[in-house]
């Protein structure tokens, strides 16, 4: 598929220097089953309800409403053997279209025991075993590293593995995403490198730091395909990413995308706002992506509003049970976080690894 050239917000994709080709919903129309578009409706309204019962649960939560379009149509599709590094804000559903358990995630965000991280902080962080990258540091910008390095490794063990990681605007400026990109483009690692640019970091807006106008344009400087998209339309985010994963499996290296879209609420869940003005934020609302992608569906007939409903309350049972599990779990005590977690366990410790 060739992606259409065009700006950043649009609802196509654009690829910085290539031809223009079809449109990428038409395309995706002719490549995606109903049953996959209907799943892409299902995961984005489980991003948003289990967002919301975080975001209640805990105030200092990084809510997503407003994103699911972009973190659902980029961790949409992957294998199994494929490698992520979901962006701290809204990786829940990233791991959960993985297998991860719904309980499990949220009795992280209240720091229980049953949750992957046991209780320790940073408890977006996400299952090894479903190959996913952990959080290693409360520093934005670690898992770009991270990342890299797993695509090295995937380059080194040969076949066709990818890896796919996102992250904010605000952590596109810092140094280590710049050495990351410029030594998977240099070594034509296969990893899609996904910018979920929200407009803001924190209360800065992005055109107080950004220069050149557009995430994706930092990409020739890399000499790789550089692809804005419009972050609240999952289909085309869905196209541009699988396009970019198909140029990773082939040997052909990495794609920085852009995809733009917006915060919908604060940065954390208590965040007060007062730096957006309200016509901004009504505008971007009205963009909605759920509803939006509500209404495409019924046009098509893929779905009507009985069957809607039905989805909605079914996915709130699944949320609403999933809480119940993580309130009734025991807060982590010394054992969950014992020594084992730290070392090679009680051996080590006989060796003198004190």
């Amino acid at each position: 598929m060739t992606i259409s050239s065009t700006t950043a917000g649009s609802s196509s994709g654009a690829v910085h220097g290539a031809p223009a080709g079809e449109s990428i919903r038409d395309t995706l129309a002719a490549h995606v089953s109903p049953d996959d578009r209907l799943a892409l409706l299902r995961n984005m309204i489980l991003c948003r309800v289990l967002e919301r019962a975080c975001c209640e649960l805990n105030p200092r939560w990084f809510p997503a409403e407003g994103e699911e379009a972009t973190i659902v149509g980029t961790f949409y599709g992957l294998r199994p053997d494929d490698v992520i590094a979901a962006h701290y804000r809204g990786p829940f559903i990233a791991y959960a279209m993985r297998g991860a358990e719904l309980g499990r995630l949220v009795g992280q965000a209240l720091g229980k025991a049953n949750g992957y991280a046991k209780g320790r902080a940073l408890g977006f962080t996400g299952p090894v075993e479903l190959n996913i990258v952990p959080w290693v540091a409360g520093d934005l910008g670690t898992s770009l590293g991270v990342a890299t390095g797993a695509a090295l490794g995937l380059q080194y063990e040969g076949g066709d593995r990818v890896a796919v990681v996102s992250f904010g605007d605000g952590t596109s400026n810092r140094g280590d995403f710049h050495e990351a990109v410029n030594l998977a483009a240099v070594w034509k690692l296969p990893i899609v490198y996904v910018c979920q640019h929200n407009q803001y970091s924190i209360s800065l807006h992005a055109s107080q730091v950004l220069a050149c106008g557009s995430i994706a344009a930092r990409a020739a400087g890399y000499g790789i395909p550089g692809v804005s998209v419009d972050g609240n339309d999952v289909r085309a985010v869905h196209a541009v990413v699988q396009e970019a994963i198909g140029r990773a499996r082939a040997g052909e290296g990495p794609t920085l995308i852009e995809a733009c879209t917006y915060r919908l609420g604060g940065h954390w869940a208590s965040d007060p706002g007062g730096y957006r003005s309200p016509e901004e934020e009504n505008e971007w609302r009205r963009r909605d992506p759920l509803p939006g992608y509500e209404r495409q569906l019924l046009a098509e007939g893929l779905v009507d509003q009985p069957a809607l409903a039905r989805l909605w309350d079914e996915v709130r049972a699944q949320v609403a049970a999933a809480v119940a599990e993580a309130q009734a779990a025991p807060p982590a005590d010394e054992a969950d976080l014992g020594l084992d977690e730290v070392f090679a366990g009680e051996s080590a410790l006989a060796n003198g690894c004190k």
